[in-house]
């Protein structure tokens, strides 16, 4: 049997390799790091683990597909954007993961979230892979017409690599139901076929389920109270800085209120508001959903409680809780540094690895419970997988039977990255335990099928 650092030196040289394999890819090099820097005890535990590729096959997407996309603005222009769909793992499922419109998306982009994504479904315990995609398109600012258009063309090519048992995808940043309802209709305009379970984040009268819209930020916020509980304590009368204002912020904030706690910002890239009576939740969802302005609005309408503070960070606000909730890497060493001064209690991740490496390192030093994305905010793809169940059965639940299943997968995730974390030595470590039981189901379902 090897030991912890003769697997830990394997590891090294493996995110070597990954990284001159993949070049100009710093957020898939962050996520593979994040991931092998706690597999040591596992690999060194287990000898069939150490069997030579399976980490190799794990850290190489099973397919990688990248197109153009040309289509034609209000003026007549006709644009080009590059589509991606990154198809990472299916030893569990289908392909399963978001799509991601936004200029910040690359093809390192978008196997960094297919990474994670593949550990993050493998926690839900529902039977789906991993897989990410998106497109260098920004709808901000575009007309539905637009939209309509560019979503056409990204399906026209997308087609043919997806399927409800093959490749399931849903939304992301700057993919919601607006863009899932036109991908949908042309898809089942191409395909002649009325494949409801080939899209996930549908609307409510054609396929979609109930709480889907909220399941992310509703996830993130029990998984909090979680470990708020772990600890002796609950979200009753706690203060809470949530970073973004777009779906997963807002729903975070509303089961915050609802549970107890005061929600006492939001933010967007032009700034972040502070609400000393707690975020307003109307007026926000007003002006996002609806208005699809900027935060600043919400200050002038609100009124004297709050103040809209441009540029800066959100991070600076005394609160017990962070729930980052906007995009990756949000949350640096100096962020980490001001929420320890400010006493806070507990992280938890609604984005994708909005928390930088090294601030995660400050925080667990400083005793902090954080939450890793992977499990924290598995709630909407879980979600995700209660839809495609629905759209097989040609059903629909309730809102009260979907959340009641959203709430016991987000227990269950938390008691098995807990119970995991304690078997391995790092007790109280979520990021161990998550990585090490999403790595040991999709590691057990790899060895079965064989070296594909």
């Amino acid at each position: 049997m090897t030991t912890r650092s003769e697997t830990q030196t394997t590891l090294d040289h493996l995110l070597t390799e990954i990284e001159h394999r993949n070049p100009a890819q710093p957020e898939f090099h962050q996520a593979a790091h994040e991931v092998l820097e706690t597999l040591a005890p596992v690999v060194a535990a287990r000898p069939e683990y150490a069997e030579p590729g399976l980490i190799e096959r794990l850290v190489e997407p099973e397919r990688q597909v990248m197109f153009r996309v040309p289509w034609q603005d209000d003026q007549g222009r006709v644009r080009v954007n590059r589509g991606f769909r990154v198809e990472f793992n299916s030893a569990l499922g289908p392909y399963k993961g978001g799509l991601r419109f936004h200029p910040s998306v690359n093809l390192g982009v978008i196997k960094f979230l297919g990474f994670e994504q593949i550990f993050k479904n493998a926690l839900t315990g529902l039977g789906i892979g991993g897989g990410k995609g998106g497109s260098d398109f920004d709808p901000h600012g575009r007309s539905d017409a637009e939209v309509m258009r560019f979503c056409q063309s990204f399906m026209t090519e997308l087609y043919r690599h997806i399927g409800e048992h093959t490749d399931v995808p849903a939304g992301d940043i700057g993919v919601g139901g607006r863009e899932i309802g036109y991908l949908f209709g042309q898809y089942r305009r191409i395909t002649n076929r009325w494949e409801a379970g080939v899209l996930t984040g549908k609307g409510q009268g054609w396929g979609g389920s109930l709480i889907r819209p909220e399941a992310t930020g509703y996830g993130n916020v029990l998984f909090a109270a979680a470990m708020l509980r772990e600890r002796g304590e609950d979200l009753e009368g706690q203060t809470a800085v949530v970073s973004g204002s777009g779906n997963v912020a807002i729903y975070t904030i509303e089961k915050l209120t609802a549970l107890g706690a005061n929600a006492v910002t939001c933010s967007d890239s032009s700034g972040y508001v502070v609400d000393e009576k707690g975020i307003d939740l109307d007026l926000l969802k007003q002006i996002k959903e609806v208005e699809r302005g900027r935060v600043d609005a919400y200050a002038e309408r609100r009124g004297a409680s709050a103040r809209f503070v441009p540029g800066g960070s959100v991070w600076d606000v005394p609160a017990d809780l962070a729930l980052p909730s906007a995009t990756q890497n949000e949350l640096d060493e100096n962020a980490a540094t001001a929420l320890i001064r400010n006493g806070v209690k507990a992280v938890s991740e609604g984005a994708n690895m909005p928390t930088t490496p090294e601030a995660v390192h400050l925080l667990q030093q400083a005793g902090v419970a954080f939450g890793p994305g992977k499990a924290a905010n598995a709630g909407g793809v879980a979600v995700s997988a209660l839809e495609m169940a629905q759209n097989h059965a040609r059903t629909a639940w309730t809102a009260e039977r979907v959340e009641e299943e959203l709430a016991s997968i987000m227990t269950s995730i938390h008691t098995t990255c807990h119970e995991t974390a304690e078997r391995y030595d790092a007790p109280g470590d979520y990021v161990t335990g998550a990585n090490i039981a999403g790595f040991e189901r999709v590691a057990d379902a790899m060895l079965a099928q064989g070296v594909i």
